[in-house]
């Protein structure tokens, strides 16, 4: 089954931008660790928070992409930046434009 992760960050005043380029900066190797969706958002009406989606080909490739090097030193960039206010949801993913079949 697809796994989709599907959460929120807050950031500290002023650094939305940041940890905007921070996670973007490591999108490119996600699709061999087994990431089929990353889709990085803001809104122009919340100046602190971010939104991340993600669809991977199972849970353990999302748990395994943690362990990466590249994924490693991005959490330790962004982590000072944030406020420690997270949501997050996983969910099986059934389909939809971009996820290839099982």
């Amino acid at each position: 089954m697809r796994y989709g992760y599907f959460g929120t960050m807050r950031t500290r005043p002023g650094h939305r931008e940041e940890v905007v380029s921070i996670l973007l900066g490591g999108a490119d190797g996600l699709r061999a660790a087994g990431c089929y969706v990353y889709v990085v958002g803001v809104s122009d009406d919340d100046d602190q928070t971010i939104w991340v989606n993600e669809v991977w080909e199972s849970k353990e490739h999302h748990d395994a992409s943690l362990q990466l090097p590249g994924t490693r030193a991005a959490i330790a960039r962004a982590m000072p930046l944030l406020t420690g206010e997270f949501t997050s949801q996983e969910i099986s993913v059934l389909g939809g434009l971009g996820v290839p079949p099982e």
